[in-house]
């Protein structure tokens, strides 16, 4: 068993799993904020990096761990640190290596949040930024300035589902000698391996697919024991955005089942998606899985599934948009997703509403977009809430 690769499926269920002198069956919960020392001896070495145990909860914790590990052995990385939301992941995977007069280039759809930090709280420290248009690879190219340090993305895109050439990015980011930052969030681990197709350092919000049910805030940063140990660790040390151990728990028992939810809420999506196609309100559908979209090949080539989000462009403005959000009935609206109920928001007036009406027509965030987030329900269900909505005379 020790000398075999186990497959992803099993290393969510059996990876890091060490049990204590109890033999429980169930992954142990460590809710402690320090540790003890047999001797002061073993305390110094501890400190000095001579003893492998535990210091303090903000540095490491068993079950926070437990997580880190099963994370990086579904990611293909050497390692992982567990953050307490994935903006801290965001966050602390860019600030922990840029400085003063560094360049970062990332594409122009991204979360709100993302922007934020990008284009005005790094700008505050003297970092320089410029956003592209994700597709374009010669953007990408055109944007490399001597001093570009980083380049950064979402792939799919949030909440436009726009995709990034995750492979030729990487390209150009290794040709500039930059490191290639890829948020994973919206596909998740289950459906595109950032990490393989070229990325760096791969960042997740663990609080969407990987937790898939609504319960706890997280964050995860994936990359080489190299630059966790020159960059990104002396930084959270410090920092302190770490996991706490009751959410790390709470996720590494949802990575169990993170292949059979994904892939069935995958398969909901395109269903869905097909379906809205035909329906008489339906001004555009966007889904990496349907053929109609501008990526479908890229998406083919880079993705496992089409994944769990779709948009929706009703017929008409905002109005006609909060009618459709306003007669759903199954459906609930929350700026949340990846949970295992379906979630419809309207991101114009949420998660990017702090973007200039300019930004966001740029970004295609347009008044009558939806983003509809597919749960586990049956799929027929959603489609006739979705058709009821959407066809409603009041």
């Amino acid at each position: 068993m020790s000398e075999r690769k186990l497959a992803a499926e099993t290393a969510l269920i059996h990876g890091g799993l060490e049990r204590s002198q109890f033999g429980e069956t169930a992954e142990a919960l460590y809710l402690t904020s320090g540790f003890v020392y047999e001797s002061a001896e073993q305390a110094e070495a501890r400190f000095k990096g001579e003893d492998d145990g535990f210091i303090y909860s903000r540095y490491g914790n068993p079950t926070v761990g437990l997580f880190e590990q099963r994370m990086a052995e579904l990611e293909g990385t050497e390692t992982c640190f567990a953050t307490a939301s994935g903006m801290a992941a965001v966050y602390s995977a860019l600030t922990c290596q840029l400085k003063a007069g560094d360049h970062v280039v990332a594409s122009q759809v991204l979360f709100g949040s993302c922007l934020q930090v990008i284009t005005s709280i790094l700008p505050r420290f003297g970092v320089e930024f410029t956003l592209v248009d994700g597709a374009d690879l010669a953007a990408w190219e055109a944007a490399i300035r001597p001093n570009t340090a980083l380049f950064f993305c979402e792939s799919p895109a949030n909440p436009t589902l726009a995709l990034v050439d995750i492979a030729g990015v990487a390209r150009l980011a290794k040709q500039a000698d930059a490191c290639f930052v890829v948020d994973n969030a919206f596909a998740s681990p289950a459906v595109q391996n950032a990490k393989n197709l070229g990325a760096d350092v791969v960042v997740y919000s663990a609080t969407k697919h990987i937790d898939g049910q609504g319960r706890c805030l997280g964050g995860a940063v994936l990359c080489s024991n190299d630059f966790f140990k020159e960059k990104l660790q002396p930084f959270v040390r410090h920092a302190g955005p770490a996991m706490s151990p009751f959410n790390a728990w709470v996720l590494a028992k949802s990575l169990e089942t993170l292949d059979l939810r994904v892939d069935r809420m995958s398969s909901t999506t395109a269903k869905i998606a097909t379906a809205l196609e035909a329906m008489p309100f339906t001004e555009k559908v966007s889904y990496p899985g349907l053929s109609s979209h501008p990526q479908f090949s890229l998406a083919q080539s880079q993705m496992k599934s089409g994944g769990s989000l779709l948009t929706l462009r009703v017929k008409g403005g905002k109005a006609e948009a909060f009618k459709f959000l306003n007669n759903l009935q199954i459906i609930k609206i929350s700026n949340n997703l990846g949970d295992s109920k379906t979630l419809a928001t309207h991101p114009a007036t949420t998660t990017h509403r702090t973007l200039t009406g300019e930004d966001r027509e740029i970004c295609g965030i347009t008044d009558n977009l939806l983003r509809l987030s597919i749960g586990l329900e049956a799929p027929d269900d959603l489609i006739a809430d979705i058709e009821r909505a959407g066809t409603s005379k009041t």
